[in-house]
């Protein structure tokens, strides 16, 4: 029966092979910037709803570009990178999952602007949670290869906000269909529709966190 390797075995192991394989990119430092710009798109998202009237929302699409870009270059690094410091799957499909919950943000805020939709009650609750939500995430991105055990906790907490959205989508969509507007119930239901998937997104992206860890320990 093999004997599980300590923790100062299994950092000599990766040191060794760092030495003989060492990385060519920083994929730690490139999530985390890309969690850091994922985080003020949301703050930005939040803002432009309390805003009156709700102007072109211009900045969100161009913070959503840059996240884009960001992820592009990273993943041209991910292909011509011998070793990643997790697996390399994880690393793509963390980017990927805060770059969805970006793009589900966006559409949103283009979606009201374009229809001519104001915040209501609801959608300003599921983006507020939204927004607690992906900041406990951007914490846990950081710190995920550093201070692993704190971590889980983030992912807890980061999880209650997306349960949240989907309560409030839920709850929401039953205030909709009590209403003798259906074409506004209609248009609010897309609006809510796009915050759901966002929160989706966000639960995903913890998914992946929580699985990188767990390799990393």
């Amino acid at each position: 029966m093999s004997e599980k390797r300590s923790e100062p075995e299994n950092k000599m192991k990766q040191n060794i092979f760092n030495s003989i394989f060492p990385r060519e990119y920083n994929f730690e430092e490139m999530l985390a910037e890309q969690a850091d710009k994922t985080l003020a798109g949301v703050e930005t998202l939040v803002i432009w709803l309390n805003s009156r009237p709700l102007a072109d929302p211009v900045h969100l699409v161009q913070i959503e570009e840059e996240v884009d870009a960001m992820r592009h270059r990273m993943e041209d690094k991910l292909i011509n990178s011998f070793s990643t410091p997790f697996d390399r799957q994880d690393i793509y499909d963390l980017s990927r999952q805060m770059d969805y919950l970006l793009n589900f943000s966006k559409e949103t805020a283009i979606e009201m602007y374009t229809f001519g939709v104001g915040a209501d009650k609801t959608i300003l609750a599921m983006a507020e949670a939204l927004l607690r939500g992906t900041a406990f995430t951007v914490k846990g991105v950081k710190i995920m290869n550093t201070q692993k055990d704190q971590v889980e906790d983030l992912i807890r907490k980061a999880g209650d906000a997306g349960h949240e959205i989907e309560t409030l989508y839920v709850s929401g969509m039953a205030e909709l269909f009590r209403t003798d507007d259906p074409m506004n119930a209609l248009i609010k239901r897309e609006i809510y529709h796009h915050l759901r998937d966002a929160g989706r997104a966000l639960r995903k992206t913890l998914d992946i966190l929580h699985h990188s860890v767990v390799g990393l320990l």
